[in-house]
């Protein structure tokens, strides 16, 4: 009997474009830093920020882009619409700075329904109005019916970084601590289930959200952050092995403190899923001194947006640049970036 195997493996060289290039995870890197990077290397982009700090008169602005091609484009828990501005406000934020203003990207497909148009429009204009930004320009385009699918939106954001704030992976030390904002894999899980027609005891919502009031507390309750970062794709996971990657510096998790609801971890154990590597469209990761995250946590945990928030590991000298877990049964395991594709179109 012939078999073929789909789920693409983590090989250097491939001739075609694969789903798994834009996982987030280890193909993804592959692209950004052997063909992206290159051409367009400067010092704004290689900082690798989720959006780019630029000096602007006497102080500094962040710019960031997104694109958003989540299938479906309704979800339980909010739209595309709303996703695309949340997460465009959330990189703003996880650059330290305060979101002002959006521009928005519509690719239409001929024959998307005008009312679910209009549902789209109406979240985004909601959604605008809780993060406190104003969409400010934007363009439209139209596809012939089968050249897309439904809709495609591209946000892009422009926001003023706070004064004293540098958010920067290569400030981080051995004894920092990861402080996580609450619960992880409801987005993720919420779309596979809205795409499969799955139905749980308990509904499963997607966790998108702003994040920017969640980062004026924290900001408020330290100065010395290093890292800001929301874990969309690739999950918690991928992105803490970005942030040790690029920092140089080893991380220690600990299984027991990652919080997960019962329904999500269920979820995945039916699936075959890991929480870890499941994307997130309103949690927050952070890395501060051990000597101010009791303070931070507590600020995370004063507001609605991190009242689940929790330290989960710690940094450390002793294995640079990779990420290890204590599981709850106290063995050791390596926590490497995601490869292949877990959940395609899921952002």
């Amino acid at each position: 009997m012939d078999f073929q195997l789909n789920c693409p493996i983590p090989i250097s060289e491939y001739p075609v474009i694969t789903m798994a290039h834009g996982s987030g995870g280890v193909l993804s890197h592959q692209l950004i830093d052997k063909m992206f990077r290159p051409a367009f290397s400067n010092e704004q982009l290689d900082a690798g920020h989720d959006g780019a700090v630029l000096a602007s008169g006497s102080g500094e602005m962040a710019f960031t882009t997104d694109s958003f091609v989540v299938k479906p484009i309704f979800f339980p828990g909010g739209n595309i619409g709303d996703l695309a501005v949340n997460g465009t406000v959330n990189d703003l934020a996880c650059c330290g700075a305060t979101p002002e203003y959006l521009s928005v990207g519509m690719i239409l497909e001929e024959g998307l329904p005008m009312e679910d148009l209009w549902k789209i429009v109406l979240s985004m204009k909601e959604a605008a109005g809780k993060a406190g930004v104003s969409i400010v320009t934007g363009d439209t385009k139209v596809v012939d019916h089968g050249s897309g699918d439904q809709i495609f939106i591209n946000t892009s954001g422009l926001g003023r970084v706070r004064e004293g704030v540098r958010i920067d992976p290569s400030s981080c030390r051995p004894g920092d601590v990861i402080i996580l904002s609450g619960y992880i894999g409801d987005h993720g899980v919420a779309i596979m289930s809205a795409r499969e027609g799955l139905e749980f005891e308990t509904g499963i919502e997607s966790d998108s959200a702003p994040l920017n009031g969640l980062v004026d507390a924290i900001l408020d309750a330290s100065t010395g952050i290093s890292v800001l970062r929301d874990p969309t794709r690739g999950g918690v996971a991928t992105t803490l092995n970005e942030i040790s990657r690029s920092s140089g510096v080893g991380m220690v998790l600990d299984e027991k403190a990652i919080p997960v609801r019962k329904e999500v971890q269920g979820a995945c154990e039916i699936l075959g899923l890991d929480p870890l590597y499941i994307a997130n469209e309103g949690k927050l990761l952070v890395i501060v001194p051990e000597s101010e995250a009791g303070r931070v946590l507590e600020a995370m945990q004063n507001h609605s947006m991190g009242t689940h928030a929790a330290i989960i590991g710690k940094l450390t000298g002793d294995h640079p640049s990779v990420v290890r877990m204590t599981t709850s049964i106290g063995s050791g395991r390596i926590i490497d970036m995601l490869t292949g594709e877990q959940l395609p179109r899921i952002c």
